[in-house]
């Protein structure tokens, strides 16, 4: 059977093309041998289940140890420990009847679980007693388990712990799931639950988050494909597609599995070419595949929302990388922190992102207006768009702006759904966003010229003068035509819209910089 990249559930080597995920997650095999517990998390399809069942089956095929792979997704919900517990006893029990090396040995075959503050412990303890081998469990999807059963299974592991010098327990525990340990913790105190002395907590040794794939390892993974099939990923291929996903894993395999299979047909004498990016990026997106769904949903929670909206406008806010919903949107792997701001995770999400929240917008705009009245000879003509933009933000804003759940990025979202809808015949945009930057950068890009666009909210007169800069340096960082727009939103509900609206076209730094008032 010929591999191929995979979109959908953990990889398997025999297959798919793969790497190693302990290559991004180093240092466990030294906490095995030293029998500590400790805890992987990551955001959703990075490969956290694949690691799992790549470490268990090295385990057990060493031959020191016994690995047992057990997930907890099908007790989510299960608040109460009463049914929670014996649901996770009963999800081990399948997973040793599952596992050719343990099944022999037997598993709760008599529990108690009318005594449910003891009956895992004591029900780890007798298989540990009867095995002779060191026992690891790696628990996947721990962050699906509710407070109450949460709370119990997390005491009856740590007194199982604690106490195995004198009695046979669990050799080694790592727990699992898109969360950190400290967010678990966070969770037991929104119940006002204790963990007293008896918490589970300090003893995890240590916590490792899965990173995403470096530029070297995406091209060895597409080098698989290359070896089996002899189409080759050029470089600057590869490099493309790295600045879309930057990294994140289903990205890294949903673009090639597209390509080669919707593009080009699974013709593999066929090569793999820049523009085939652009049309698997906008394939993915408007696909909603389980992947960009599950984000989508995301995006309605208000706990999401106080993060993202910021980032969308640019806006200074003061995250508190302590804040649990900070946290939250981080392990979603929705933003990410670099040297320079904190921003969407990548590209993609951005468009995402965008294209989700100004959906509706999209939908209304589809017979307002139409891409061909603003082209001319294969050029936009950008001072007719964004005058009519104008015209119809003037006429339109206040009744669509209270359509949005985010309403304080209403206007730039509005702005980019008019945009979309315009070049929706072989344009596309490409923005950056980030917090404290007091911007929106974007840049229109139609056949082969690029319109750079800066957008921002009105605070005071200094606006126009810090955009002008602003703009002027985004402009030499695309090092495209030097021109470009700044649009500026001006919210004040006691100034008239004869002064809000006006058109401005300035020389700054050697640029055309065109201030369009809105």
């Amino acid at each position: 059977m010929k591999k191929y990249f995979n979109t959908a559930g953990p990889c398997n080597p025999n297959k798919h093309y793969i790497l190693s995920s302990q290559n991004r997650c180093k240092g466990i095999m030294d906490l095995i041998e030293q029998e500590q517990y400790f805890v992987i998390h990551a955001a959703p399809q990075s490969g956290k289940t694949t690691l799992l069942l790549e470490l268990a089956e090295q385990l057990n095929n060493s031959g020191e140890y016994f690995a047992l792979y057990c997930s907890l997704e099908s007790v989510q919900g299960i608040n109460d420990p009463e049914n929670g517990i014996p649901a996770i006893v009963k999800n081990l029990k399948k997973s040793i009847r599952l596992n050719n090396a343990l099944k022999e040995y037997g598993f709760a075959q008599k529990a108690d679980y009318s005594d449910i503050s003891n009956v895992l412990e004591n029900e780890l303890i007798y298989l540990c007693q009867k095995t002779d081998k060191p026992l690891l469990i790696l628990f996947d999807e721990v962050d699906c388990l509710s407070n109450g059963t949460l709370i119990m299974f997390l005491r009856q592991l740590r007194s199982g712990y604690v106490t195995r010098s004198i009695t046979p327990f669990v050799h080694s525990i790592c727990l699992t799931g898109m969360r950190n340990i400290r967010d678990y913790k966070a969770r037991v105190r929104e119940d006002s639950q204790s963990l007293g002395s008896a918490s589970p907590f300090n003893i995890v040794k240590e916590t490792f988050n899965l990173k995403n794939f470096s530029l070297q390892d995406i091209t060895e993974l597409y080098a698989q494909h290359t070896q089996q099939t002899g189409q080759k990923f050029p470089g600057d291929v590869v490099k493309k597609i790295y600045y879309y996903t930057q990294g994140q894993p289903w990205l890294i395999n949903a673009l090639p599995e597209y390509i080669i299979t919707k593009i080009l047909g699974s013709d593999f004498s066929k090569p793999v070419l820049l523009q085939h990016i652009d049309q698997a990026v906008n394939a993915i997106i408007d696909s909603r595949a389980p992947h960009i769904d599950s984000l989508l949903e995301r995006l309605k929670e208000e706990r999401v929302k106080k993060i993202i909206q910021p980032l969308i406008m640019g806006e200074d806010s003061d995250f508190d990388p302590l804040d649990d919903d900070y946290q939250y949107v981080v392990d979603l792997g929705l933003i990410c922190e670099t040297d320079e701001a904190l921003t969407v995770s990548n590209p993609i999400y951005s468009d995402v992102i965008t294209r989700f929240l100004g959906s509706r917008s999209q939908l209304k705009m589809k017979n307002i207006f139409k891409s061909p009245d603003y082209i001319k000879d294969n050029r936009l003509d950008m001072k007719k768009l964004l005058t009519d933009f104008q015209q119809f933000w003037r006429r339109n804003s206040e009744i669509w702006v209270e359509q949005y759940k985010y309403k304080e990025a209403a206007p730039h979202l509005i702005l980019q759904a008019f945009l979309y809808k315009i070049i929706n015949h072989g344009g596309r945009i490409t923005r950056e966003m980030a917090a404290g930057r007091r911007r929106l950068d974007l840049c229109v890009h139609y056949k082969n010229y690029d319109y750079p666009v800066e957008l921002k909210i009105r605070h005071d007169e200094q606006i126009y003068e810090e955009g002008k800069k602003q703009l002027a340096d985004y402009i030499d960082k695309l090092g495209c035509d030097k021109e470009g727009w700044l649009v500026v939103f001006d919210r004040r509900e006691d100034v008239s819209w004869d002064t809000k609206i006006f058109w401005e076209t300035v020389e700054f730094d050697g640029k055309v910089i065109n201030i369009v008032g809105a």
